[in-house]
Protein backbone atom coordinates (compact mmCIF):
# COMPACT_ATOMS: atom_id res chain seq x y z
CA UNK A 1 0.00 0.00 0.00
CA UNK A 2 1.07 3.59 -0.61
CA UNK A 3 -1.36 5.63 1.45
CA UNK A 4 1.26 8.33 2.10
CA UNK A 5 3.23 8.21 -1.15
CA UNK A 6 4.77 11.59 -1.99
CA UNK A 7 4.16 13.04 1.49
CA UNK A 8 6.69 14.30 4.02
CA UNK A 9 6.10 13.52 7.69
CA UNK A 10 7.74 14.81 10.85
CA UNK A 11 7.59 12.73 14.04
CA UNK A 12 8.86 13.94 17.42
CA UNK A 13 9.96 11.61 20.20
CA UNK A 14 10.97 9.10 17.53
CA UNK A 15 14.06 7.65 19.19
CA UNK A 16 12.33 4.40 20.10
CA UNK A 17 8.97 2.94 21.05
CA UNK A 18 5.75 4.35 19.65
CA UNK A 19 7.45 7.31 17.94
CA UNK A 20 9.77 5.00 16.03
CA UNK A 21 6.85 2.72 15.24
CA UNK A 22 4.87 5.61 13.75
CA UNK A 23 7.85 6.78 11.68
CA UNK A 24 8.36 3.29 10.25
CA UNK A 25 4.64 2.82 9.59
CA UNK A 26 4.66 6.08 7.62
CA UNK A 27 7.70 4.94 5.63
CA UNK A 28 6.04 1.62 4.83
CA UNK A 29 3.22 3.67 3.30
CA UNK A 30 5.66 5.65 1.15
CA UNK A 31 6.32 8.83 3.16
CA UNK A 32 9.72 10.44 3.63
CA UNK A 33 10.17 11.08 7.34
CA UNK A 34 11.97 13.61 9.53
CA UNK A 35 12.52 12.31 13.05
CA UNK A 36 13.80 13.91 16.23
CA UNK A 37 14.50 12.88 19.81
CA UNK A 38 16.91 13.65 22.62
CA UNK A 39 19.37 10.79 22.14
CA UNK A 40 21.56 10.91 19.03
CA UNK A 41 22.15 7.19 18.60
CA UNK A 42 18.48 6.30 19.04
CA UNK A 43 17.16 8.79 16.51
CA UNK A 44 19.94 8.01 14.02
CA UNK A 45 18.85 4.37 14.17
CA UNK A 46 15.24 5.33 13.48
CA UNK A 47 16.38 7.32 10.44
CA UNK A 48 18.44 4.35 9.25
CA UNK A 49 15.42 2.07 9.53
CA UNK A 50 13.29 4.53 7.54
CA UNK A 51 15.91 4.56 4.79
CA UNK A 52 16.05 0.75 4.85
CA UNK A 53 12.38 0.82 3.83
CA UNK A 54 13.30 2.79 0.71
CA UNK A 55 12.28 6.26 1.90
CA UNK A 56 14.33 9.37 2.65
CA UNK A 57 14.98 10.40 6.25
CA UNK A 58 16.25 13.42 8.13
CA UNK A 59 17.08 13.33 11.84
CA UNK A 60 17.84 15.73 14.66
CA UNK A 61 18.71 15.43 18.35
CA UNK A 62 17.89 18.44 20.52
CA UNK A 63 15.87 19.77 23.45
CA UNK A 64 12.27 19.71 22.22
CA UNK A 65 11.38 22.43 24.75
CA UNK A 66 13.46 25.06 22.93
CA UNK A 67 11.60 26.95 20.19
CA UNK A 68 14.83 27.99 18.46
CA UNK A 69 15.86 24.34 18.13
CA UNK A 70 12.41 23.42 16.83
CA UNK A 71 12.52 26.20 14.23
CA UNK A 72 15.97 25.15 13.01
CA UNK A 73 15.00 21.49 12.75
CA UNK A 74 11.80 22.21 10.82
CA UNK A 75 13.71 24.44 8.39
CA UNK A 76 16.41 21.81 7.88
CA UNK A 77 13.81 19.09 7.37
CA UNK A 78 12.14 21.10 4.61
CA UNK A 79 15.49 21.63 2.87
CA UNK A 80 16.27 17.91 3.07
CA UNK A 81 12.88 16.38 2.27
CA UNK A 82 10.48 19.08 1.08
CA UNK A 83 7.55 20.73 2.82
CA UNK A 84 6.11 18.78 5.75
CA UNK A 85 2.44 17.85 5.32
CA UNK A 86 2.15 15.43 8.27
CA UNK A 87 3.15 16.37 11.83
CA UNK A 88 3.02 13.95 14.75
CA UNK A 89 3.68 15.50 18.15
CA UNK A 90 4.68 12.42 20.12
CA UNK A 91 7.44 13.67 22.45
CA UNK A 92 6.73 13.18 26.15
CA UNK A 93 8.17 13.18 29.64
CA UNK A 94 5.97 11.35 32.16
CA UNK A 95 6.70 12.06 35.83
CA UNK A 96 5.00 9.54 38.11
CA UNK A 97 4.66 11.52 41.32
CA UNK A 98 2.12 12.93 43.75
CA UNK A 99 1.44 16.64 43.29
CA UNK A 100 2.71 17.44 46.80
CA UNK A 101 6.07 15.90 45.87
CA UNK A 102 6.42 17.32 42.33
CA UNK A 103 9.37 19.61 41.70
CA UNK A 104 9.36 22.65 39.45
CA UNK A 105 11.87 20.88 37.20
CA UNK A 106 9.60 17.83 36.77
CA UNK A 107 6.65 20.10 36.00
CA UNK A 108 8.59 22.13 33.42
CA UNK A 109 9.95 19.01 31.73
CA UNK A 110 6.51 17.43 31.46
CA UNK A 111 4.70 20.53 30.19
CA UNK A 112 7.59 21.47 27.92
CA UNK A 113 8.02 18.11 26.22
CA UNK A 114 4.35 17.20 26.05
CA UNK A 115 2.48 20.45 25.42
CA UNK A 116 4.82 23.36 24.66
CA UNK A 117 6.63 21.36 21.97
CA UNK A 118 3.33 20.53 20.26
CA UNK A 119 2.41 24.21 20.09
CA UNK A 120 5.72 25.32 18.62
CA UNK A 121 6.18 22.35 16.31
CA UNK A 122 2.77 23.25 14.92
CA UNK A 123 3.78 26.90 14.62
CA UNK A 124 6.82 26.08 12.51
CA UNK A 125 5.23 23.34 10.39
CA UNK A 126 2.02 25.17 9.46
CA UNK A 127 3.80 27.45 6.94
CA UNK A 128 5.21 24.33 5.27
CA UNK A 129 1.74 22.79 5.15
CA UNK A 130 0.49 25.97 3.46
CA UNK A 131 3.16 25.46 0.82
CA UNK A 132 2.22 21.78 0.51
CA UNK A 133 -1.44 22.64 -0.03
CA UNK A 134 -2.68 21.18 3.24
CA UNK A 135 -1.81 18.61 5.84
CA UNK A 136 -2.57 16.63 8.96
CA UNK A 137 -1.43 17.40 12.50
CA UNK A 138 -1.84 14.59 15.02
CA UNK A 139 -1.13 15.06 18.72
CA UNK A 140 -0.26 12.03 20.84
CA UNK A 141 -2.55 12.34 23.83
CA UNK A 142 -3.38 9.50 26.24
CA UNK A 143 -6.10 7.76 28.15
CA UNK A 144 -4.77 9.78 31.10
CA UNK A 145 -6.26 12.84 29.44
CA UNK A 146 -9.71 11.25 29.62
CA UNK A 147 -9.54 9.31 32.90
CA UNK A 148 -8.01 10.42 36.21
CA UNK A 149 -4.87 8.58 37.29
CA UNK A 150 -3.14 8.82 40.65
CA UNK A 151 0.43 10.13 40.37
CA UNK A 152 -0.23 11.22 36.76
CA UNK A 153 -2.20 14.42 37.38
CA UNK A 154 0.12 16.81 35.52
CA UNK A 155 0.84 14.34 32.72
CA UNK A 156 -2.90 13.73 32.35
CA UNK A 157 -3.59 17.47 32.33
CA UNK A 158 -1.07 17.92 29.51
CA UNK A 159 -2.86 15.26 27.49
CA UNK A 160 -6.21 16.93 28.13
CA UNK A 161 -4.61 20.15 26.93
CA UNK A 162 -3.47 18.45 23.71
CA UNK A 163 -7.02 17.25 23.05
CA UNK A 164 -8.26 20.82 23.47
CA UNK A 165 -5.41 22.16 21.35
CA UNK A 166 -6.35 19.84 18.50
CA UNK A 167 -9.95 21.04 18.54
CA UNK A 168 -9.01 24.70 18.51
CA UNK A 169 -6.36 24.23 15.84
CA UNK A 170 -8.79 22.24 13.72
CA UNK A 171 -11.16 25.21 13.56
CA UNK A 172 -8.33 27.65 12.97
CA UNK A 173 -6.65 25.64 10.21
CA UNK A 174 -9.61 24.12 8.36
CA UNK A 175 -9.59 26.94 5.74
CA UNK A 176 -5.99 25.93 4.94
CA UNK A 177 -6.97 22.30 4.31
CA UNK A 178 -5.12 21.25 7.47
CA UNK A 179 -6.81 18.68 9.67
CA UNK A 180 -5.94 18.37 13.37
CA UNK A 181 -6.74 15.43 15.62
CA UNK A 182 -5.44 13.72 18.73
CA UNK A 183 -5.02 10.04 19.56
CA UNK A 184 -5.45 8.70 23.10
CA UNK A 185 -3.94 5.23 23.52
CA UNK A 186 -4.30 3.15 26.62
CA UNK A 187 -1.29 1.23 27.84
CA UNK A 188 1.09 0.19 25.06
CA UNK A 189 3.68 -2.59 25.07
CA UNK A 190 6.58 -0.18 24.61
CA UNK A 191 9.96 0.74 26.13
CA UNK A 192 8.16 3.39 28.22
CA UNK A 193 6.02 0.67 29.82
CA UNK A 194 9.09 -1.48 30.42
CA UNK A 195 10.84 1.40 32.18
CA UNK A 196 7.71 2.26 34.17
CA UNK A 197 7.39 -1.30 35.46
CA UNK A 198 11.10 -1.55 36.27
CA UNK A 199 11.08 1.73 38.22
CA UNK A 200 7.84 1.08 40.11
CA UNK A 201 9.33 -0.84 43.02
CA UNK A 202 6.53 -3.39 42.64
CA UNK A 203 6.69 -7.04 41.54
CA UNK A 204 7.39 -6.50 37.81
CA UNK A 205 5.64 -9.67 36.64
CA UNK A 206 2.49 -8.98 38.65
CA UNK A 207 2.39 -5.31 37.69
CA UNK A 208 2.86 -6.06 33.99
CA UNK A 209 0.06 -8.64 34.16
CA UNK A 210 -2.22 -6.10 35.86
CA UNK A 211 -1.91 -3.79 32.84
CA UNK A 212 -3.08 -6.55 30.52
CA UNK A 213 -5.93 -7.45 32.84
CA UNK A 214 -7.07 -3.83 33.01
CA UNK A 215 -7.89 -3.76 29.29
CA UNK A 216 -11.18 -5.31 28.13
CA UNK A 217 -9.56 -7.54 25.48
CA UNK A 218 -7.10 -8.88 28.04
CA UNK A 219 -3.93 -7.31 26.69
CA UNK A 220 -2.37 -3.92 26.17
CA UNK A 221 -1.93 -2.46 22.69
CA UNK A 222 1.02 -3.21 20.47
CA UNK A 223 3.02 -0.36 18.95
CA UNK A 224 1.57 -1.28 15.55
CA UNK A 225 -1.98 -1.01 16.93
CA UNK A 226 -1.30 2.64 17.70
CA UNK A 227 0.88 3.42 14.67
CA UNK A 228 -1.80 2.19 12.28
CA UNK A 229 -4.24 4.72 13.75
CA UNK A 230 -1.78 7.49 12.93
CA UNK A 231 -1.37 6.21 9.37
CA UNK A 232 -5.13 6.37 8.87
CA UNK A 233 -5.45 9.90 10.29
CA UNK A 234 -2.49 11.10 8.22
CA UNK A 235 -3.91 9.68 5.00
CA UNK A 236 -6.58 10.92 2.63
CA UNK A 237 -8.83 8.14 3.93
CA UNK A 238 -9.46 10.45 6.91
CA UNK A 239 -10.18 13.52 4.76
CA UNK A 240 -13.39 14.32 6.66
CA UNK A 241 -12.02 13.69 10.15
CA UNK A 242 -10.82 16.68 12.15
CA UNK A 243 -11.17 18.04 15.70
CA UNK A 244 -11.51 14.49 17.03
CA UNK A 245 -9.82 12.56 19.83
CA UNK A 246 -9.49 8.93 18.76
CA UNK A 247 -9.44 6.70 21.82
CA UNK A 248 -7.15 3.92 20.67
CA UNK A 249 -7.29 2.35 24.12
CA UNK A 250 -9.00 -1.02 23.63
CA UNK A 251 -12.00 0.23 25.60
CA UNK A 252 -9.97 0.96 28.73
CA UNK A 253 -11.38 4.44 29.34
CA UNK A 254 -14.92 3.03 29.32
CA UNK A 255 -14.11 0.05 31.53
CA UNK A 256 -12.33 2.21 34.11
CA UNK A 257 -9.79 1.16 36.68
CA UNK A 258 -6.05 1.62 37.04
CA UNK A 259 -3.17 -0.78 37.38
CA UNK A 260 -1.64 -0.76 40.85
CA UNK A 261 1.44 1.39 41.32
Amino acid sequence: MNLLKGKVALVTGAGDGIGRGIALAFAREGADVAVCARRVENVKETARLVEALGCKAHWGAFDICEESAIAAFCADAEKALGSVSILVNNAAVMPVVDIEEMTAEQFDQCVGAKFKSAVFMSKHCIPQMRRAGGGSIIHMASVTGNVGFAKHAVYGACNSALIGLARGQAMELAPLNIRVNSVSPGTVDSPMLTRYVADSGEDPVALRASFDKGHPRGKVASIDDVANTFVFLASDLAANITAQDVRCDGGFSFKGGQAAV
